[in-house]
């Protein structure tokens, strides 16, 4: 079984040069461990994942054209996440808000081309199927 994520989760982009935290709103009205729990829908660039420290994706607009201007070397830029997607895939099983709930094993894609990975679900005992 997989473990719930909330508020204060750690987050890591493969592009990101720092770790990142989950900051789940509570308007769901649910918590787990003393903390708003989370579902796949809490993906909102700024309000849900914060940035990563530096980009070095070049599908990044901003890390593309400074790389160009550096002649072709490698120039992260700071992060902006652009997260259009939910997390996938959550637990099908367990419902909050009328979405899955999100589990420690689910990814969300970055327009950039990164993959946010959850490090630490922000809780340690409630597990989800």
């Amino acid at each position: 079984m997989a473990m719930h994520v909330v508020n204060g989760a750690l987050l890591q982009c493969s592009f990101g040069v720092a770790p990142s935290s989950l900051v789940v709103l509570p308007v769901n009205k649910m918590m787990s461990s003393s903390q708003p729990a989370a579902n796949i829908m809490d993906h909102k660039p700024m309000v849900n994942i914060m940035p990563f420290g530096m980009c070095a994706s070049l599908g990044n607009p901003s890390v593309a054209s400074a790389t160009s201007a550096a002649l072709g070397v490698l120039t992260p830029m700071p992060c902006v996440p652009a997260t259009s997607s939910p997390w996938v895939p959550g637990s099908p099983t367990v419902m909050l808000a009328n979405q899955p709930v999100l589990n420690n094993t689910s990814t969300c894609m970055c327009n950039w081309g990164g993959v946010i990975t959850i490090t630490m679900p922000g809780q340690m005992t409630e597990l989800v199927p």
